[in-house]
């Protein structure tokens, strides 16, 4: 019997992560240092897993809150108030199994099968490939790209817009390439959105990695508590927590029922235990976000003027996110070079083509790790360059 035939067309034709096809192939290889794929080398704080660890042996560990344990909510309330300046209530935020879920959740909530939702490429490829298991279909519109940086032509995303058009997917700062929204470009995107009466669903998981300012332009600077925008986040990045999958949606408190049975169908919550150590990480843990930025700073800047200065890497420095996504001068199948990369010079990237159309002939690099550690494979990766 064939069973694959016997499945549904989505599952079947859900593609195999670009990304995942390199870390496979090398996964474990000594001496390999790894930047392919968006975590940092810190595990999760002690004063975090503590707090973790205490909820679990004082016997949290029955079923909970859909919408996420009160306290967690306010916690995040809080969160928001400090860094955003916006005092939202607790009755906005939804804590979800990841940020992955967030992003699946969205999309079950605002599209529905045949619908369209467009994204920017070259993108973090989840979005898309969620999108289209779901039934919907998903539309890249590319980011430019010239001397060296990204910029958004919002007449192509303007264009783009059909009937069909439900949502459109704005991740900044942009994972891979690093671009930044303006406040101005938050604007024109915004009075899109309102003309055609479409979501936002807004990914700013790494505006707090502004390589320019304290923080980088949010939605939430522009946008009236009318506007139809979901932002989905994760614990993942800030905290080193990205093995715990814990994230969190904010949404209009109108929508709660609606994300509540959402949640219920599919995990029917996050538990409790997992919920008092992202308590721990947001009432204590803004000094670790400003340390993992620190870090970042120093091993972009390292890794980017090594690259730069083979004078064969067109890409400049990103700023905001936690990559660089280089363009190699000779380069022109991203995919090979990955592991030829990963062979000669022992160093993991992952393909520019993981990440849809705009992509086929960049690198991706994470460089939230030990700045030693980036300053080995970026002198591996510069004589790599300087060799083909």
């Amino acid at each position: 019997m064939n069973f694959l035939d016997s499945l549904s067309p989505q599952a079947r034709l859900a593609p195999e992560s670009g990304i995942l096809e390199v870390v496979n192939y090398a996964r474990g290889r000594e001496g390999l240092i790894p930047l392919w794929v968006g975590e940092g080398d810190m595990p999760t704080p002690k004063f975090i897993a503590d707090a973790a660890a205490a909820s679990l042996a004082a016997g949290d560990t029955f079923y909970t809150y859909n919408r996420g344990i009160p306290d967690l909510r306010r916690a995040l309330s809080d969160y928001y108030f400090r860094h955003f300046g916006k005092r939202l209530s607790p009755e906005h935020f939804y804590v979800v199994g990841s940020g992955m879920q967030a992003i699946k959740l969205s999309i079950e909530a605002v599209c529905q099968p045949g619908d369209e939702a467009i994204y920017l490429s070259p993108a973090w490829p989840n979005f898309a490939a969620a999108l289209e298991v779901s039934g919907s279909r998903a539309v890249a519109v590319e980011l430019t790209f010239g001397h060296g940086r990204w910029s958004l032509d919002i007449d192509r995303l303007k264009s783009a817009i059909t009937p069909k058009t439900k949502a459109l997917f704005i991740n900044t700062p942009s994972n891979p390439t690093g671009w930044t929204a303006t406040r101005q470009d938050l604007l024109e995107i915004l009075a899109l959105a309102r003309e055609h009466g479409i979501w936002i669903i807004a990914d700013e998981i790494y505006a707090l990695y502004s390589y320019t300012a304290q923080r980088t332009p949010s939605f939430l600077d522009v946008m009236e508590p009318e506007d139809k925008i979901l932002f989905v986040n994760s614990f993942s990045k800030n905290w080193s927590m990205t093995g715990w999958r814990v994230g969190w949606i904010v949404a209009p408190p109108q929508t709660g029922q609606v994300l509540e049975n959402l949640v219920q169908y599919a995990t029917s919550g996050v538990a409790e235990f997992m919920q008092k150590g992202a308590i721990a990480a947001l009432d204590q843990g803004d000094g670790l976000i400003h340390s993992n930025f620190d870090k970042a700073k120093i091993s972009r800047d390292i890794l980017c003027d090594a690259l730069i200065a083979t004078n064969r890497v067109e890409t400049l420095k990103p700023d905001g996110a936690l990559y660089t996504f280089l363009k190699i001068d000779g380069v022109v199948d991203a995919k090979k070079a990955a592991f030829d990369i990963v062979d000669k010079a022992g160093v993991g990237l992952a393909p520019g083509t993981a990440f849809g159309p705009g992509g086929a002939t960049f690198l991706r690099a994470c460089f939230l790790r030990d700045p030693e550690q980036v300053k080995t494979a970026a002198e591996r990766l510069a004589e790599y360059i300087r060799e083909l």
